[in-house]
């Protein structure tokens, strides 16, 4: 039990750092008109993948006209 505790311990930081970093990818894919929700999921599962693939994305138009 307590070599659990020492692990979840030394990856806590790596959890808030790649959950901080869904956060912030939902916020910018909500920005560029996407949904922000599928963009936070796709973020948890590849992390700075996903960043960089939703910053080179362009931005989505709400209308044609």
């Amino acid at each position: 039990m307590e070599s659990f505790s020492m692990l979840t311990q030394a990856n806590a930081p790596w959890f808030v750092g790649w959950g901080t970093l869904a956060l912030i990818n939902a916020g910018l894919a909500q920005g560029k008109n996407r949904s922000g929700v599928l963009w936070f999921l796709l973020s948890v599962l590849f992390g700075p993948f996903a960043t960089l693939v939703l910053v080179l994305l362009p931005k989505v138009r709400d209308r044609l006209f």
